[in-house]
């Protein structure tokens, strides 16, 4: 597989393109606001059309001009709040009409991280209740794992 890099804005057109087309999407993910449970320039994301979301399902929606890959902290009828794994403050809020595509799985060393399970979004439910003492937590990670 030839590897390519192309800008976001036309990325994400033809992502959610490809997406709206009822394809999945396989891209690498960038950055590092979804550690650990994606880890940016490691992992790759199948992007599948977003389903009934839930609570703590991981989206790539459009907030303003940019795309972000973020968890949906909450839901209030059509209005979704976003935050990345990776971050200790910060949210963004956006409404399902922004969602392009949902993660359905983590693609890890040969391995998938089907995200759309009960069992994941458990863990993604613990780590954010882990939010009080996440800073500590990611700084050991970064450390630990990441050298």
């Amino acid at each position: 597989m030839e590897k390519r890099i192309i800008a976001n804005e036309v990325l994400f057109a033809e992502v959610a393109h490809l997406v709206a087309a009822g394809k999945p999407v396989v891209i690498t993910a960038k950055g590092n606001s979804m550690h650990p449970f994606i880890r940016g320039g490691v992992d790759a994301v199948e992007l599948v059309p977003a389903g009934k979301l839930q609570q703590f399902d991981i989206v790539l929606a459009r907030i303003g001009s940019a795309c972000v890959m973020h968890r949906i902290i909450e839901i209030r009828g059509t209005e979704l709040t976003l935050m990345g794994d990776g971050n200790c403050v910060g949210v963004e809020r956006c409404t399902l009409a922004d969602v392009v595509a949902q993660v359905g799985v983590i693609l890890r060393a040969g391995h998938r991280i089907d995200c759309l399970t009960d069992r994941h979004r458990h863990r993604a439910k613990l780590w954010f209740r882990l939010k009080p003492v996440r800073r500590y937590l990611l700084a050991f990670y970064r450390r630990l794992v990441l050298r």
